[in-house]
């Protein structure tokens, strides 16, 4: 029993598998016969290879293949219409895209220009109203100049004078705002101080000594030198005592 790797082996030493095919030159066939048999079988591979590619690779695939007779050759794995259609949109979006991005950089740098003038401009109009710049200018210029100098300082005062209105009003109304702040502390100063005397009359009612009492401790606050101790005047007699008071005093 002959193996297939045996076989194999034995095929390739054959003297026809040694000679092998030789390689075609890729030019016109010019026998008819030789022709049609040649496009024939490589029609059939190719339609094959696109079926595979389709199948295998998930691909969109079509394939058209006119002989030399008109005859059409074709497949498709969607639909050939759908496919050149796509076909169209890809090429017109391709195309598309190159001369949308030259338009657009064409308009920006259209625009650029215009910008820089505009630039410019406005530098060299800065410049004439600071004084500067002014040599070229005629007589005509120098008026349109004049009147705009002359607008532009009669906004800037008006604006002034708005702020400076608001600035007053504002001011008003704090000072009438601390106007009644001041008559509301005043109330309550003058409330504080009834309320004290109020309080000062009800303990002179409470008692009603209190005056005399506040006087004789003043007194005997006298009586008391830095030390703390009583002075002795204190203790000394009285003109009011008797004589025979003292003579009671004495010892036999």
């Amino acid at each position: 029993m002959a193996f297939p790797n045996q076989l194999a082996m034995s095929d390739s030493s054959s003297p026809q598998r040694k000679m092998g095919r030789g390689k075609i030159e890729i030019k016109r066939i010019e026998n008819t016969t030789n022709r049609q048999v040649t496009f024939c079988k490589r029609r059939n591979g190719l339609l094959k290879k696109a079926y595979e590619l389709s199948v295998l690779c998930d691909a969109e695939v079509a394939l058209i293949v006119f002989s030399t007779r008109g005859r059409l050759y074709e497949y498709a794995n969607n639909s050939v219409k759908a496919t050149i259609e796509r076909y169209k949109k890809a090429c017109s979006d391709s195309s598309g895209a190159g001369s949308t991005s030259e338009a657009t950089a064409q308009y920006y740098q259209q625009e650029a220009a215009k910008l820089r003038a505009q630039i410019s401009n406005l530098r060299n109009n800065n410049r004439q109203m600071m004084g500067e710049t002014l040599a070229g200018l005629s007589a005509r210029d120098l008026k349109n100049l004049e009147s705009k100098l002359e607008k532009g300082i009669s906004r800037i005062r008006s604006k002034k004078n708005e702020l400076l209105f608001a600035e007053i009003e504002y001011m008003q109304k704090r000072e009438v705002d601390l106007h009644n702040n001041n008559q509301l502390l005043r109330a309550k100063i003058a409330e504080s101080e009834r309320n004290q005397q109020q309080q000062q009359q009800h303990n002179m009612n409470v008692f009603p000594g209190g005056s005399n009492y506040e006087a004789m401790q003043s007194s005997n606050e006298h009586q008391f030198d830095s030390r703390g101790f009583f002075q002795v005047t204190g203790l000394q007699p009285t003109s009011h005592y008797a004589p025979q008071d003292h003579m009671s005093l004495q010892l036999v």
